[in-house]
């Protein structure tokens, strides 16, 4: 999956990864959706992060000019070596 989403309108939302701190077993993506976007198409977007990327509505924001920052959760999979190498 790339960096960016893109829709069918041609619209492109960018997702910012926010700094976990070291010992989270949290990742966090805040997206900002444009507000050309409509309802619709962003819940479609958000179902497919949620089934393809394992991400989980955290919160959603919508501003006054229609714009919406939404974050996004999921649990990190933190794996440490056991071998000696």
């Amino acid at each position: 999956m790339t960096d960016s989403v893109r829709i069918a309108a041609g619209h492109v939302i960018n997702p910012r990864m926010e700094r976990a701190e070291a010992r989270s077993h949290t990742q966090w993506r805040v997206v900002d959706v444009p507000r050309s976007i409509t309802r619709a198409e962003t819940t479609q977007i958000l179902a497919e992060q949620a089934e393809y990327g394992r991400w989980e509505l955290a919160r959603s924001l919508v501003y006054v000019g229609g714009a919406r920052r939404v974050w996004l959760r999921r649990r990190a999979m933190r794996v440490e070596r056991t071998d000696a190498a």
